[in-house]
């Protein structure tokens, strides 16, 4: 299957750079180009691709903007927030406005291509550990409390679910989860799949952002 890409930042070069890069895979095509924000969002639209690379400063409408429109879309792409420094609160928004993960700029195009791939198969690319940094980091920006709906969709979840949830924003793999809550892996699994689907969130980073912002974990 070739992964479809779009392209979204104001510098043209840098564009360019990344349409190379993309172009010389066989299993990637660049499918559009994007100066800003709201131009993003159309051509996600039309064009439907299924990874979104985006930046984050741009004229008009931003990147984090226009990652909440892309993803409240509810189509199939998903979007990759690009930054120049690592852990900064550009990411941070990126993750709460529904992206699957960020890449610094100066990425190496192999830590490109992998991310890419890593998206398009539906995982995210930070880790659950990177994310509990961000929101540690970033926690007076968060919310005061739970909003209304986040806590209704918490009250979906069952005790079982709600202490994988809770082992997933400490950070923990599914390997290291089973451990502690003494159970199997595939198990772990199977709570974590129903816990995307109740919440309906795309992948543990984002369970990870919900848990924070309901108050299901604090950070420390």
């Amino acid at each position: 299957m070739t992964i479809r890409v779009l392209l979204v930042d104001d510098e043209p070069l840098l564009r360019m750079a990344f349409t190379m890069v993309l172009d010389a895979q066989e299993d990637m095509e660049a499918v559009g180009e994007a100066g800003e924000g709201a131009e993003a969002v159309r051509l996600a639209r039309r064009l439907r691709p299924d990874v979104v690379l985006m930046d984050v400063r741009m004229p008009g409408l931003d990147g984090i903007e226009a990652t909440r429109r892309i993803v409240r879309d509810r189509g199939q792409a998903r979007v990759l927030i690009l930054t120049t420094f690592d852990l900064d609160e550009y990411a941070f928004a990126g993750l709460r406005a529904g992206a699957s993960g960020f890449l610094l700029k100066n990425a190496l195009p192999q830590e490109l291509l992998a991310a890419i791939r890593t998206v398009a198969a539906g995982d995210a690319v930070v880790s659950p550990r990177i994310t509990r940094r961000l929101l540690e980091t970033f926690a007076h920006q968060l919310p005061t409390g739970a909003a209304g709906t986040s806590a209704e969709r918490l009250r979906l979840l069952t005790q079982r679910e709600r202490e994988v949830l809770v082992e997933v924003a400490r950070g923990l793999s599914n390997v290291e989860i089973a451990e502690a809550l003494q159970v199997a892996e595939a198990t772990v699994k199977t709570h974590l799949g129903r816990i995307l689907t109740k919440l309906e969130l795309r992948d543990r980073v984002q369970a990870v952002v919900f848990a924070y912002e309901t108050r299901l974990v604090s950070p420390a």
